[in-house]
């Protein structure tokens, strides 16, 4: 049995033979609680041909995704995965409209 979500959660629990189709986006990490899985990464090129890699992966270990699209998990065992957002580095918002160099250089250009 396959199911597809268009947005993947936060953990999926699979039996042996159940695969889920899933988006995730470029940086998004896998990680392996409970059991071993085959993953399929999104499409990409290689030249002019279209290939998918898969990777097996065992309880504890840790996926990166390079590449954000649609993968497919399938559970070779009773599998417990949790997917887990892309990184972001919190940088704060510059506030001052007079600290960013873009206004700087438009009111060294004005006069304003």
């Amino acid at each position: 049995m396959i199911t597809t979500l268009s947005q993947a959660p936060d953990s999926i629990v699979l039996e042996p033979g159940q695969s889920l189709r899933t988006s995730v986006d470029a940086g998004a990490w896998l990680q392996v609680a409970e059991g071993r899985a085959r993953v399929v990464s999104p499409p990409g090129w290689f030249g002019d041909t279209v290939f998918m890699a898969e990777t097996l992966l065992d309880e504890g270990d840790v996926h990166r995704m390079a590449h954000g699209g649609w993968i497919e998990v399938c559970a070779l065992t009773p599998l417990h995965l949790r997917i887990h957002a892309p990184y972001e580095a919190h940088v704060p918002p510059v506030q001052d409209l007079e600290m960013r160099p873009v206004m700087r250089l438009m009111r060294l250009l004005t006069g304003w």
